[in-house]
């Protein structure tokens, strides 16, 4: 084998190192995050205030352990309230003839699925089916309810994806024009996702403006992050940008599991990661009369603060590498041409 062959495996190998980066942290993170979905004290309710609502919430808790945080409201009334505020995702309505179980399947068709085999039981004790009412279902055009977390994977890799036509095509333009190109990007994004979701799909019935804004806050941030991270990690931003918007963006999101039926770190991620910011927005203002609609806005703001924040911090690094080479290009000495080509990456 020649030294020109050999060189060119080592290339070839080289490059090969990031699919099989991607392919180790694409199962951790997915398996990690789904493969084994168990309720973590997943808040649920028994409707009632006699001694019996009591009990039997009591005895449903002591079975369950740390699976569920069980309480009791006073009424029907109150239990939609909660539902629909998200407080609980299920409630239980006692009754030796008809028991009922009040669902919200709009903020998670899987938690409402698991909220159900925890009280189908209990209902099975009266002799009686069980009656499943859903306050608050999704969308005729998204009977899963899982079709604005397929919305957020589109508008993602439309996001993560123009990153490294910017960086890699868009390399020689000043960062100022490759800002202003990650903003428009994200506008031209966040309106194929907003047509997507409304006229082509219709994945929501109401709200779209609300969701077009959400979805150009996303994808800003995710382009104005992967622009400044371009200018340090070169051709290591793709892994970068996947571990950062994919691996641990859509496993944390809430839109196959909610936190409460994912590990802690999953859980955790999803109290301040974008993905969830935008699954969660969305669900609050479609379904959930806005209810905590002004945290997940925040959320995506903070993002796209960072996004400005990366983007401004490698504007000011390649100034400076310019400000450098420019300085070595007039300098004098015969080590000046090689210093030249050490500073700019040659």
């Amino acid at each position: 084998m020649g030294p020109a062959t050999r060189g060119a495996l080592r290339h070839v190998l080289s490059h090969l190192l990031t699919p099989l980066l991607m392919c180790i942290g694409m199962g951790l993170a997915y398996l990690g995050a789904f493969a084994q979905p168990t309720p973590h004290e997943l808040p649920v309710a028994v409707v009632g205030s006699g001694p019996g609502a009591q009990t039997l919430a009591r005895g449903i808790a002591e079975k369950a352990g740390d699976r569920l945080a069980v309480r009791t409201v006073a009424d029907r009334d109150e239990a939609v309230r909660a539902l629909r505020h998200q407080d609980v995702f299920g409630a239980y309505i006692p009754d030796r003839k008809a028991p009922e179980l009040l669902v919200a399947s709009a903020g998670s068709d899987t938690t409402a699925v698991a909220v159900q085999k925890v009280f189908t039981p209990v209902a099975a004790r009266t002799g009686a089916p069980l009656k499943v009412t859903d306050v608050a279902p999704p969308a005729e055009g998204d009977p899963t309810g899982q079709g604005i977390f397929f919305l957020l994977v589109a508008v993602s890799i439309g996001s993560y994806a123009s990153v490294a036509v910017l960086g890699a095509a868009g390399g020689a333009l000043p960062m100022r024009l490759r800002a202003a190109l990650a903003v428009a990007t994200s506008f031209v994004v966040s309106v194929i996702g907003a047509v997507l979701a409304g006229p082509v799909f219709g994945l929501v019935d109401h709200g779209l403006w609300g969701l077009w804004g959400m979805a150009w806050a996303y994808s800003a941030g995710i382009l104005l992050v992967g622009v400044g991270l371009h200018t340090f990690l070169k051709r290591w931003t793709t892994l970068g940008m996947m571990v950062l918007f994919v691996m641990l963006n859509f496993t944390s999101a809430g839109g196959v599991y909610r936190p409460e039926l994912q590990n802690g770190f999953f859980a955790g991620l999803h109290s301040f990661w974008n993905g969830a910011g935008f699954v969660e927005g969305t669900r609050s203002l479609v379904y959930f009369d806005s209810t905590g609609l002004g945290r997940h806005v925040a959320t995506l703001a903070l993002w796209l603060a960072l996004g400005a924040a990366v983007t401004a911090v490698a504007w000011a690094a390649e100034a400076r590498k310019a400000r450098t080479a420019s300085a070595t290009a007039t300098g004098s000495g015969p080590g000046a041409e090689e210093e030249m080509e050490e500073t700019v990456g040659v």
